[in-house]
């Protein structure tokens, strides 16, 4: 006989969440400067990641897109093509959340970069070449794969 009763085990209520950010570059070439942002985690670390929030009501995946990379760089862009999509799963408190991100490729046209958004530490300007060892997330690093290809078909 167990020493404990058996507690009951509470379900968690399961959400699913969509947003859509991307990978802003400087210039359309492969030599370009794609804009990064970092936050801290809860230890402390200063993590890099691709600029992304929440699809807003009536938005597409490509207009948050834009909209995030600006609230969050400082930088607007136009969509070169799309880098693809990331889905995970977490627990937020009681609830089980499925969070699908649609990556796009984005070319600068205006802004300059700014970390004013009160989510982000830091902002950058980092060489292609070193975003993958940059970038905090595996996930995130796959998605770089597709940048020749787009850049070669939106010449």
């Amino acid at each position: 006989m167990a020493p404990f009763p058996a507690s009951p085990r509470r379900r968690l209520r399961q959400v699913e969440e969509t947003s859509a950010g991307g990978l802003v570059l400087d210039d359309h070439s492969k030599m370009a400067n794609a804009a990064l942002i970092a936050r801290r985690d809860r230890h402390g670390r200063l993590l890099w990641s691709l600029p992304k929030g929440h699809v807003e009501n009536g938005e597409t995946a490509e207009q948050t897109a834009v909209r995030e990379v600006a609230e969050e760089t400082g930088v607007t862009g136009r969509v070169l093509g799309q880098l693809g999509m990331i889905d995970f799963w977490f627990v937020a408190g009681r609830t089980r959340v499925h969070k699908t991100v649609h990556h796009y490729l984005l070319l600068r046209t205006t802004g300059e970069l700014s970390d004013v958004d009160v989510e982000v530490t830091e902002v950058a300007w980092v060489p292609l070449a070193e975003v993958p060892r940059r970038l905090a997330y595996a996930d995130e690093r796959s998605l770089l794969r597709r940048v020749p290809a787009i850049l070669t078909d939106s010449v």
